[in-house]
């Protein structure tokens, strides 16, 4: 069903303001696309900032036109699409460019810096990376080092707290010269036992030694 004078309209003006907006287009035979396979490819590129509008030749030469681009969508060949990359330059190329990997998509042209491109160059733009995974990798290479030193400074932390001093770097140890063991002095011999003489016994005393006493009888 072919669209009313307004609804043309309607959608010229909408394409005006993607090519005023947009740092990057990219222009796609879709011929042959599924309905399926299209719903996909709308919904990745929002997910891009990217919008993907379905337009006749005409409506997009004269928006372009409108737009203040030299563009005369006729000498695409195909059905078009157009990807409007609003953020990064990069992603209408490389969502349109992975579409045809597996759909009947062809990329066959673009705008890049305001200059028209052949279905070459935008080939090649659809193969570098997207400007967030620049970034990402930027950002893994600052980041890196500080990484390494927080997962050492974490490591110590975690050995602090159980108690456990954290491991350094092994150092070569000298064998330690042996020890000599200092000489034992022998044990001393008992003394021998010193025995204490007996006392000597009294001599006995004679009774011839014993005075008589006053009362003893005298000798006859």
């Amino acid at each position: 069903m072919s669209k009313s004078r307004q609804q043309k309209e309607v959608t010229k003006q909408q394409l005006v303001k993607e090519f005023q907006g947009a740092k990057s287009v990219v222009f796609a035979d879709y011929q042959g696309l599924k309905v399926a396979q299209a719903d996909v490819l709308r919904k990745k590129a929002r997910a891009s900032g990217v919008d993907y509008i379905v337009a006749k030749k005409s409506l997009l030469t004269l928006a372009a036109k409108e737009a203040g681009y030299d563009l005369n969508a006729k000498q695409f060949p195909g059905m078009l699409g157009a990807a409007f990359g609003k953020e990064d330059e990069v992603a209408p190329a490389k969502v349109l460019g992975d579409a045809a990997k597996d759909t009947s998509i062809k990329l066959v042209g673009g705008i890049f810096d305001r200059q028209i491109v052949d279905a070459a160059k935008v080939i090649m733009l659809s193969k570098l990376p997207s400007k967030q995974e620049l970034l990402g990798q930027v950002v893994g290479t600052m980041y890196a080092p500080v990484s390494a030193f927080v997962r050492a400074l974490n490591a110590i932390r975690e050995s602090l707290d159980k108690g456990v001093p954290a491991a350094a770097a092994p150092v070569e140890e000298k064998p330690e010269a042996p020890v000599e063991a200092a000489p034992v002095a022998p044990a001393e011999t008992p003394a021998a036992p010193v025995e204490t003489p007996a006392a000597a016994p009294e001599a006995p005393v004679e009774t011839s030694d014993v005075l008589a006493t006053p009362d003893a009888p005298a000798a006859a």
